[in-house]
C-alpha cells in the first residue's frame, strides 16, 4: 500500500507517524548501505555521521505534512575529490539544501507558473502546504531554462510593453505548435537577427509591419519568406479609409432624414448643443481646436522648409505619429471631427423614437417604459429612463427628435464591414453616400476588391490593385499604397499564405495577463520563465 499511495517514501524505513497540531509528522531513515558522491559520483559506503533533516511534503488527508528523515553523512573515497564527506540524497524525494519534497517542489512550481507569487500562495494555504510569495518566486528563478531548440518552421514575431511607452521586448512563437520559443529583453532588429542566424532552420517568418523586425528577418534568415499580417493590413487600410471619409464628411449631413411638418404635433424644442459639440458645419471651438489649428499650421510650415518628421518630432516635442497626423491632413479640420470620449450620446437616445412613441399612445409610467427597453437590450437604470422622460410631464405634446448625421466612424464602419451585416437603413445610408461622392464610390470598390483579397488568398492581383487605386484621385489610399509598396514581398505573402500572427497576439494578450499577475515583480527574467515554462 505504501508502494501504490507513496511511491516516493517506498525506499524508506518508516518509524512511527504522529500527528502534531494541523500537520501530520513522519519519522522515517534510509535503508540504503551505500550512497554516490554528489561532486565526483564515487559510491562510498563509509559512514561519516547521521542526521535529522525536515522536509515539507505533499498534504495527506488534507493535513501539512513533514518528513523527520534520518540520514547519513559518507566519507568520499576518492582522493581527489574536493569533497571530504557528502550527504545521501533519496532518490524521487529530497535534493541537496532542499526543504521541500520533490513532488512538492513540483506542485509548488507548478501552482507558481500558473498563477504567480500572491494568488499562488493564497491557494497554497487551500493546499495545506502554504508558502508566502517570496518562495513561489525563488522556486520560479531556480526552474532551468528549457533546452534550446533549432528554431521552428514558422515562426512568429511580435514585440509586448514591459513598460508602456518606455521599454519593449519580443515575444517569438512557434505557430504551428502555437508555443513561445523564446522571449527577447528588447525589441530591435540586431537581437532578432542574431537569434536567427543561431537557428537556419527557419522557413517562414510571420509579423506586423514594423520595419525593425522586417530588417532583423532579412538579415539573419535571408531564405526565409516573410508574411505580413493580414489583420495589421486590414486596420492600415481603415486608417486611410476613415481619412478619406473625413475628407468628404459634407456628404454626411444630408443622410439626416428630416421629420415631415405634419407628423410633428408641436414645434419642436430647441435643444442646446452639448458642451464643445459642433452643430451642422459650424467650427469647432475652445482650447483644444485653437491649439490644434496653431500646430497644424506650425508642422506644414516646418514641411514647407524641407524639415522631415523626425526633425519636426523633435523640435516640436511630439511623437512622430503625432506630427504624421498632422502632416496628412490638408486642414485642422479633419483633425477635429471627433468629439472626445466625454460627449458621447448615452445609452437612453438609442430608445429616445420608442419612448416618445409610447408617451404619445399614453403610456407615462417610467417603471414600465424601463421594463419594455429593458427588454429591448437596454443596459441602464430605471432612474435613467425617469429622470430622461421628466421633462415630458410639464409639456402638452412631444416633438419627435430629429435624427442626427452619422458620424465619421459610423460611416467608415460601412465601407469595412461585410455587406450581410448591414440592416436596411445602413444599406440605403451606404448607397447614398457613394452615389452623392464618386471619391466615396471609388473607395468602396477599393475596399471590397481588397477584402476580396484577403478573404480568398488571392494575393496575385495585389500589384493590379495597387494600380487600379494610384489611378484614382484617392491620396490617403496612395500612402496606403506607397506602404504596400515598401513591404511588397511580405504584404503578397500574407495575402496569398494561410499563416498569420493571429496565435502571436493571442500570447501578447496572455504575457499582459501574466504581468498583471505579478503587479511590479514582473522582471524580464522572471516574465521569461514565466511564459517558456508554463504548460
Amino acid at each position: 500500500m505504501l508502494a501504490v499511495f507513496f511511491p516516493h517514501l517506498s525506499g524508506l524505513q518508516i518509524d512511527g507517524v504522529c500527528r502534531s497540531g494541523r500537520s501530520v509528522r513522519i519519522r522515517a531513515r534510509t535503508r540504503a548501505s551505500q550512497a554516490a558522491c554528489s561532486r565526483c559520483g564515487t559510491i562510498s559506503q563509509r559512514v561519516h555521521s547521521s542526521y535529522e533533516r525536515r522536509v515539507c511534503d505533499a498534504a495527506v488527508g488534507g493535513q501539512e505534512t513533514v518528513l523527520h528523515l534520518r540520514v547519513r553523512r559518507f566519507r568520499c573515497g576518492n582522493d581527489d575529490c574536493a569533497a571530504r564527506t557528502f550527504a545521501e540524497q533519496v532518490p524521487g524525494l529530497t535534493v541537496r539544501y532542499g526543504r521541500y519534497s520533490v513532488p512538492l517542489r513540483t506542485l509548488l512550481q507548478t501552482i507558481a507558473l500558473a498563477l504567480g507569487g500572491r494568488a499562488g500562495a493564497r491557494l497554497t494555504c487551500r493546499l495545506a502546504a502554504a508558502v508566502n510569495r517570496m518562495t513561489l518566486i525563488r522556486l520560479i528563478r531556480s526552474m532551468p531554462d528549457p533546452e534550446p531548440t533549432e528554431g521552428p518552421q514558422v515562426l512568429g514575431v511580435d514585440d509586448f510593453a514591459l513598460r508602456r511607452g518606455r521599454t519593449y521586448g519580443t515575444i517569438l512563437i512557434d505557430i504551428t505548435a502555437s508555443r513561445p520559443v523564446d522571449v527577447l529583453p528588447e525589441r530591435s532588429s540586431d537581437a532578432l537577427a542574431a537569434w536567427l542566424h543561431d537557428r537556419p532552420g527557419v522557413e517562414i517568418v510571420c509579423r506586423d509591419r514594423a520595419g525593425c523586425y522586417a530588417d532583423g528577418a532579412a538579415r539573419g534568415a535571408p531564405q526565409a519568406i516573410q508574411v505580413a499580417d493580414r489583420w495589421h493590413m486590414w486596420r492600415n487600410l481603415g486608417d486611410a479609409v476613415e481619412r478619406t471619409v473625413t475628407k468628404h464628411r459634407a456628404h454626411l449631413r444630408d443622410l439626416a432624414v428630416v421629420t415631415p411638418p405634419d407628423e410633428v404635433t408641436a414645434p419642436a424644442p430647441v435643444t442646446a448643443p452639448l458642451a464643445g459639440q459642433p452643430t451642422g458645419s459650424e467650427p469647432r471651438s475652445g482650447r483644444l481646436a485653437e491649439r490644434t489649428r496653431d500646430r497644424h499650421a506650425l508642422v506644414h510650415e516646418l514641411l514647407a522648409q524641407g524639415r522631415d518628421l523626425r526633425a519636426i518630432a523633435r523640435e516640436l516635442h511630439l511623437a512622430r505619429n503625432t506630427v504624421r497626423r498632422f502632416a496628412r491632413a490638408s486642414s485642422p479640420e479633419e483633425l477635429l471631427v471627433h468629439n472626445g470620449t466625454g460627449n458621447r450620446p448615452k445609452m437612453i437616445e438609442e430608445y429616445a423614437g420608442y419612448l416618445r412613441q409610447r408617451w404619445e399612445q399614453g403610456c407615462t409610467n417610467a417603471e414600465h417604459l424601463f421594463q419594455e427597453v429593458k427588454a429591448m437590450g437596454y443596459r441602464g437604470t430605471g432612474r435613467s429612463v425617469r429622470e430622461y422622460v421628466r421633462p415630458w410631464r410639464s409639456q402638452t405634446t412631444i416633438a419627435l427628435p430629429q435624427p442626427s448625421p452619422p458620424t465619421v466612424r459610423q460611416a467608415t464602419g460601412w465601407f469595412l464591414r461585410h455587406p450581410d451585416t448591414f440592416d436596411a437603413d445602413e444599406h440605403q445610408h451606404l448607397q447614398t453616400l457613394t452615389a452623392a461622392c464618386p471619391a466615396l464610390a471609388a473607395l468602396r470598390e477599393h475596399v471590397r476588391a481588397f477584402a476580396q483579397m484577403m478573404m480568398h488568398l488571392t494575393g496575385d492581383g495585389l500589384e493590379q490593385w495597387m494600380k487600379r487605386v494610384q489611378a484614382d484621385d484617392l491620396p490617403e489610399l496612395h500612402s496606403f499604397v506607397t506602404g504596400l509598396r515598401r513591404d511588397y514581398d511580405a504584404a503578397k505573402a500574407g495575402l496569398t499564405l494561410p499563416h498569420s500572427s493571429g496565435k502571436v497576439e493571442g500570447h501578447v494578450n496572455r504575457v499582459k495577463m501574466l504581468k498583471r499577475q505579478m503587479y511590479g515583480r514582473a522582471n524580464p527574467d522572471l516574465l521569461r520563465k514565466r511564459v517558456l515554462l508554463a504548460d
